[in-house]
């Protein structure tokens, strides 16, 4: 820390108790009381030097009081800094520094130590010190602004603090490594402009190491509350980047507020971390004033502070019962970034006091909301932009595809919640858009979750609950498990059957597609060959062979058709009988059957793709005539 001597003389004071003496050989003639201290001094000294002095020394031998006796109650510092007063008057050795030039400067102004009473008095020594030399140094601008704290008033009258902001933020929006300054590796040496580093003013050729841009965050961190909200304005006004401010009032709220570090270890708590402004620990008053202010320096600008981070405000704030508006802005800047965010994120507490459900869903609604209405604000996808189960074209549907997949996971964590009202499931559930879910099996997962943990619900909640999920988006292994899910509705399990055998027809039509495609390419290469007879025998005959394999498909395929059929009017007389043994008849009668003839079918598939690439030379045409006729 940089300082500067004045005086010459040797100490001549001495201390016994509450009283400072002035060993100069000389009896004091005036007792000066500062707070509960007393200096027994001698009028010259004090009145060639000051304005106040003077006055008040004139004023009390008017009067003619024995043993002149002066009270300075205002005096900015109180008795320490009055003893550096007291010694710069008797010409004393002393040092300024950073830690106490504030005060010696508002002390000053205080008694009129102007240049009127004496040449190179206080007020200009210290106006020197500051201007010359702490100003032009980070970590001394910053000791000097730690001070202002106690003397706030008298250094809002000097415009001390303003000073102070304005070169520490010129200093942070500064590129350290362009101009190598601030002062790297916390209190190093001070380095020139073109970032040698300097000693004594001599530029030693050293290059500084390189820093990031949060340099600054910790040693900015022990300001208060109110110097560190005008810093970050003035660096806002400088056009600092947005990030970066919220870098640092992450690291101000990490350092002040526990419930962000409960797993900080104990070693990373020590005590140039404890909190200065606000005492230690704060109180939860103090954490919710300073949450508060926080989230109203925050910017409102996606992805400028972590998801997780803003999770754990939220989950603070909710703790330390902070204002509505407070806890509404942090569930809007979640709701921003929401695609960011993980499923362990999701699972807050419940800190209400009635804890009707363990997670808190109402919250996790009201982010989902901001983020729906953030993503059609920006024109989010539309059901245009679904083909086939794919996602097509749209840049923002990916985004809200997570979001789905994330509130489908949230949903399963919750869904064993005994204490969920089915209401408040479903209005979750439906809040994503359909064209947002390419597959409803996670859905269903968290729907079947629910179900086996609230078996009291009607048969009209579950039909209803189950008509969230769309039985066309489920895969073919949920479609199977659905299928055999005792705790669906009927109405539900016949849908999934039908849809399965849908989806099987669209696979068999599939392969029939890619088989004319490729005897298309066939002919047109036996096309080029010419001359080349045999070619052209050879793709004559496979043709055949894939006919007769698309004709068992065919039959395969009709008879799948007429065993859906007929469930189906099984199950609508049946529709009538209650309980688990209408539905075992049910699956015994169909359901294992229509899973065999799948099975068979493609089984006869593979069978008849395996026989159409063997050799087909050695199959005669009789014989592909004859098997043709036995299908038939």
């Amino acid at each position: 820390m940089a300082c500067m001597k004045l005086g010459s003389k040797s100490d001549a004071f001495q201390r016994q108790g509450q009283a400072w003496f002035c060993t100069t050989g000389l009896p004091s003639d005036i007792v000066v009381e500062v707070g509960e201290m007393s200096f027994h001094l001698h009028k010259f000294p004090l009145l060639s030097r000051s304005g106040v002095m003077e006055r008040l020394i004139a004023k009390a031998s008017k009067e003619g009081e024995e043993g002149c006796s002066i009270n300075l109650p205002d005096i900015a510092g109180g008795a320490k800094t009055f003893e550096l007063v007291a010694k710069f008057c008797y010409g004393v050795k002393l040092e300024l520094t950073a830690s106490n030039v504030v005060y010696l400067r508002c002390a000053a102004e205080h008694l009129e130590m102007t240049e009127e009473y004496a040449e190179g008095n206080l007020i200009m020594q210290t106006e020197v010190f500051l201007n010359q030399i702490v100003l032009k140094n980070w970590k001394d601008s910053l000791k000097a602004l730690q001070s202002c704290d106690d003397v706030l008033p008298h250094a809002e009258e000097l415009h001390i603090p303003k000073r102070c902001i304005e070169s520490l933020a010129a200093k942070a929006c500064t590129d350290p490594n362009l101009f190598g300054w601030p002062v790297m590796e916390h209190g190093g040496p001070m380095q020139s402009p073109g970032g040698s580093v300097l000693w004594n003013g001599i530029s030693t050729g050293a290059r500084p190491k390189n820093s990031s841009s949060d340099w600054w965050y910790e040693d900015v961190s022990t300001l208060s509350l109110s110097l560190y909200k005008r810093l970050v304005s003035v660096m806002e006004s400088r056009g600092i980047k947005q990030e970066i401010i919220a870098g640092s009032l992450t690291f101000y709220a990490k350092k002040y507020l526990p419930g962000l570090n409960r797993r900080q270890v104990a070693s990373e708590s020590s005590t140039r971390l404890e909190p200065v402004a606000l005492g230690a620990p704060p109180s939860e008053e103090d954490q919710k004033l300073l949450l508060e202010e926080i989230d109203r320096l925050l910017p409102m600008q996606k992805g400028a502070i972590s998801t997780k981070v803003l999770f754990g405000l939220l989950r603070t704030a909710m703790i330390l019962r902070a204002s509505p508006p407070c806890i509404s802005n942090l569930e809007r800047r979640i709701g921003m970034q929401l695609d960011q965010a993980t499923l362990e994120d999701l699972l807050m507490p419940n800190f209400s006091y009635s804890m009707e459900t363990l997670y808190n869903v109402e919250c996790v609604q009201r982010i989902l909301e901001h983020f729906l209405a953030m993503d059609q604000a920006t024109g989010g996808a539309s059901p245009c932009s679904i083909d086939d189960g794919q996602l097509m074209g749209s840049p923002s549907l990916t985004p809200i595809t997570m979001v789905a997949k994330l509130i489908d996971g949230y949903l399963a964590e919750v869904a064993p919640d005994v204490n969920l009202k089915l209401p408040k499931f479903q209005s979750l559930a439906a809040s994503i858009p359909d064209y947002a879910r390419p597959l409803d099996d996670g859905l269903y997962r968290a729907i079947d979750i629910y179900l086996k943990s609230h078996p009291w619900l009607s048969e009209s909640d579950r039909e209803q609950l189950c008509r969230l999920m769309d039985c066309q988006k489920l895969s073919l292994e949920a479609c199977t498990h659905a299928a055999q899910n005792e705790r669906l509705p009927l109405r539900i399990i016949v849908q999934v059957l039908f849809f399965e055998q849908l989806q099987l027809r669209t696979s068999i039509a599939g392969c029939f597609l890619v088989s004319d495609n490729l005897e298309g390419s066939r002919q047109l290469r036996s096309g080029f060959a010419g001359s080349n007879e045999g070619g052209w025998a050879t793709a004559v005959r496979e043709n055949q062979v894939l006919k007769v394999g698309m004709d068992n498909m065919r039959l395969r395929v009709s008879e799948l058709e007429k065993e859906c059929s007929n469930m189906r009017q099984e199950i609508e007389k049946l529709g009538r009988v209650k309980g688990s043994s209408a539905w075992g008849n049910v699956s015994k009668k169909f359901g294992f059957k229509l899973k065999s003839q799948m099975c068979s079918a493609q089984e006869g598939s593979i069978s008849q793709q395996n026989n159409g690439s063997g050799k087909l030379e050695k199959a005669k045409d009789g014989k592909h005539k004859k098997n043709s006729s036995k299908e038939e």
